[in-house]
């Protein structure tokens, strides 16, 4: 009764906004998607759409299907993509889900020996999935995340991979250069410059200022390291970052990394797997190779 064309038909249509785009996305007729839906309605005894001018508007019951199809699309996909290598002999594509802006000068570390140790496994690097990963992991639409903040749930498998020291980055010529630490309320009145995360997903803030009750002066996101480090190095603010990614920066930007607080601020950096493929030899291959490049963690 219900097969996998309707259920992508919802989705396209509810996305493109019509039958005819789901059609053109399809490579069907528009008639041919209209004749199996209607087939389909009168097979469950329910409507699925309602028909609004030239729109379409889900029902209750064309609400559920579309949410099952959110579900079941993306593991239907992964799995023909896993039979497909399996019949032409392939190992697969690892799909990597970022959680951690900074993490991505990490992976790159990563990626090259783990791509010449594995010529059959391909890599693909998702960063639209930055702070939403662990519904990507239960969707199947990545197999991996990397991510400072694991949240434990049933299925999915978190393994630690190496720590760090966040620390606050100040130019060279900056009245704290030569400090070894800084106090939370020194921030009241600087420019802090962060990447563009919520500020209860940025440490600086939950781990450092909040509990203090201090804010910075000011606060500017910038999506790039290469360009927030540059205007760190120019006096425009300070940042809160990873020693290890710095350490790459200071020697060139003449960039100083003082400790936020007496006892500084320990993070873990972590990769997510599901429990179903944690065995899997290049996904273990991969979790390897990361806990042994700790020595770019500083």
């Amino acid at each position: 009764m219900l097969e996998r064309i309707h259920l992508a038909t919802l989705l396209e249509t509810e996305r493109h906004g019509s039958l005819t785009a789901a059609a053109e996305v399809l490579h069907v007729t528009q008639s041919a998607l209209s004749h199996s839906m209607k087939k389909l309605e009168r097979q469950i005894g329910t409507s699925l759409w309602l028909r609004e001018g030239r729109s379409l508007r889900l029902t209750q019951a064309g609400l559920y299907l579309h949410g099952v199809a959110q579900r079941l699309l993306p593991q239907l996909i992964l799995a023909e993509e896993r039979l497909r290598q399996f019949a032409h002999g392939e190992r697969g594509t690892l799909r990597i889900g970022m959680e951690c802006h900074p993490c991505y000068q990490w992976l790159l570390k990563i990626v090259s020996p783990y791509l010449a140790a594995w010529p059959l496994v391909d890599v693909d690097v998702k960063q639209k999935f930055q702070f939403g990963g662990i519904g990507a992991l239960f969707g199947f639409e990545i197999d991996l995340l990397v991510t400072p903040d694991p949240l434990l749930k049933p299925g999915l498998r978190f393994e630690p991979v190496f720590d760090y020291e966040q620390v606050l980055v100040v130019h060279r010529d900056h009245p704290w250069a030569g400090q070894q630490e800084v106090a939370p309320e020194q921030l009241n009145e600087e420019t802090l410059i962060t990447y563009p995360v919520p500020i209860e997903r940025l440490d600086i803030y939950s781990m450092f200022l909040l509990p203090a009750k201090c804010a910075p002066r000011k606060h500017k996101t910038i999506e790039t390291t290469d360009i927030l480090l540059q205007m760190v190095a120019s006096g425009r603010g300070v940042a809160a970052l990873p020693k290890w990614l710095v350490s790459d920066y200071a020697p060139h930007l003449s960039l100083r990394t003082l400790r936020l607080g007496p006892h500084g601020i320990r993070k873990h950096i972590y990769l997510g797997v599901r429990d179903s493929d944690s065995d899997i030899d290049y996904v273990q291959s991969f979790i390897a190779l990361a806990r042994q490049a700790d020595r770019y963690s500083g």
